[in-house]
C-alpha cells in the first residue's frame, strides 16, 4: 500500500514534463547536458516581456507559481507538414494555464479556448512592426507576437502573472506519447475521422502519438464538435498521460525515462529561467508529492460570443471568481464531467455558491478512470 501510494505521488511531474526528475534518477553528465541543450530558450519573448515589465500584474503570493502551457499549430519544422499547409505564421492550438500552489499540494490547470474573444494588445511581430489593440480571438495573439503576446493576453485578462511558459509543437506532442509507449484512453463508440486521421474501436484504447494527436485535436467525430468539447478531451488525455508516468515506474527507471526526457525536452520552448533540466527540476522538485487526485483540469467558464455564435466569451462574475481564486492562491473545486455517449463530455457542475470557501467548476482530476 505505501509502494502504490508514492508512486501515485510520483505521476504529477509529468504535467509540466516528465523531464524533471532526471537529476534525481543520477542521469550522467553528458546526458544531462545533451538533455538540457534540447530546450530551446526563447529570448524573444523574455525581451518583449521585459519591455512591457511596468504594465504586468505583480505576483500576490510567495511561492505560487503560474506557467502557461502553449501547444503550437506550426506545420514548419520536420514531421509538421502533414498536418496542413504552413502560411508562415503559426497559431495557438491549445492553452493552458497551469497554477501551482505555494504550498505545492495542488496543480489547477485551466484550459483556455482559442476562440475566446479577448482584448489583444499591441505586440511587435517578428519583423519589427507593431500591430494595434484589438478585440480578436484569443490565438489571434500567438500568431500576431507570439508567446509574449499571448503572455500580455492573458494577464491583461486575469490579472494573473505568468511567471513562466513552455511552447510545444504537434511533433513533439506526437514523439512524448510515442516515448511512453502509448496512452490509454476510453471511448464509448467508434471513431472514423478522415480529417483526423483517425479511426479507433470503442473501448479502451492505448493511442500511439499520431492517433493521440488525432485524438486531441478531432472536433468533428467526437463529442458535440464544440472546442470546448475538445479541451474537456485534452483534459482528460493529460490525466491518463499522468496515470501512464506512475503505473509504469517512468521517473524510477533511467532505461524508460530517457527516451521520455530526449522526447520532452526535444519538443520544448521555454523563457530562458527554464531553458535547462535544472531550472526545471528546480521549479517543480516539491510536485512529486502531490496526490493525482489534487491534479484538476477545468475549462474557463465561456459561453457563445453574443456576435458571433462561432466564438467564445466569458461567463461573469463566474470566470473572475476563478481568475481571484488563482491570483489570491486559494483552493478550487472542481466537479467530475460524465462522457457523452460519442467519447465527448458532458458538464455536470457549476461554480459554487459566492460565499463557498472553495467554489466548484466542472473538471476532472488525474485519478479519475478514463472509461467511469
Amino acid at each position: 500500500m505505501k509502494r502504490r501510494r508514492r508512486r501515485r505521488r510520483l505521476g504529477i511531474a509529468g504535467i509540466v514534463v516528465v523531464a524533471l526528475a532526471g537529476g534525481a534518477v543520477g542521469v550522467g553528465w553528458v546526458v544531462y547536458a545533451k538533455l538540457s541543450g534540447n530546450i530551446t530558450a526563447d529570448e524573444a519573448a523574455a525581451a518583449e516581456l521585459a519591455r512591457y515589465e511596468k504594465e504586468r500584474p505583480t505576483s500576490l503570493v510567495r511561492g505560487a507559481q503560474n506557467i502557461l502551457l502553449i501547444g503550437s499549430d506550426s506545420r514548419s519544422g520536420e514531421g509538421n507538414a502533414r498536418y496542413g499547409r504552413d502560411s508562415g505564421t503559426e497559431r495557438s492550438d491549445t492553452t493552458i494555464l497551469l497554477h501551482l500552489s505555494a504550498g505545492r499540494d495542488s496543480v489547477t490547470a485551466v484550459s483556455l479556448p482559442r476562440d475566446l474573444m479577448v482584448d489583444v494588445p499591441g505586440c511587435h511581430r517578428p519583423d519589427g512592426s507593431l500591430t494595434q489593440p484589438a478585440l480578436q480571438q484569443f490565438n489571434y495573439a500567438f500568431a500576431a507576437g507570439g508567446s509574449a503576446c499571448s503572455i500580455r493576453t492573458v494577464e491583461k485578462l486575469t490579472g494573473i502573472r505568468i511567471d513562466h511558459h513552455v511552447v510545444v509543437d504537434f511533433e513533439g506532442f506526437k514523439e512524448m506519447v510515442d516515448a511512453l509507449d502509448g496512452v490509454e484512453v476510453c471511448l464509448r463508440k467508434p471513431v472514423d475521422d478522415k480529417d483526423a486521421k483517425l479511426k479507433l474501436p470503442a473501448g479502451r484504447v492505448t493511442l500511439d502519438g499520431e492517433q493521440a494527436l488525432g485524438y486531441v485535436r478531432a472536433r468533428k467525430s467526437l463529442g458535440d464538435g464544440s472546442d470546448t468539447d475538445r479541451m474537456d478531451r485534452q483534459q482528460r488525455f493529460l490525466g491518463a498521460l499522468v496515470s501512464k508516468v506512475q503505473s509504469n515506474d517512468v521517473l524510477l527507471n533511467p532505461v524508460k525515462l530517457y527516451p521520455v526526457l530526449d522526447a520532452a525536452t526535444s519538443s520544448l520552448t521555454t523563457d530562458p529561467d527554464l531553458a535547462s533540466l535544472r531550472g526545471l527540476y528546480d521549479l517543480v522538485r516539491g510536485l512529486r508529492g502531490i496526490p493525482t487526485e489534487h491534479v484538476q483540469f477545468l475549462t474557463v467558464p465561456r459561453e457563445s460570443y453574443t456576435g458571433d455564435a462561432n466564438r467564445d466569451q466569458l461567463v461573469q462574475p463566474d470566470a473572475e471568481k476563478l481568475f481571484t481564486r488563482l491570483r489570491t492562491d486559494e483552493p478550487v473545486a472542481v466537479m467530475a464531467s460524465r462522457q457523452d455517449s460519442t467519447g465527448g463530455t458532458e458538464n455536470s457542475g457549476e461554480p459554487g455558491d459566492a460565499d463557498s470557501p472553495a467554489p466548484t467548476f466542472s473538471g476532472n482530476t488525474a485519478d479519475e478512470d478514463v472509461c467511469e
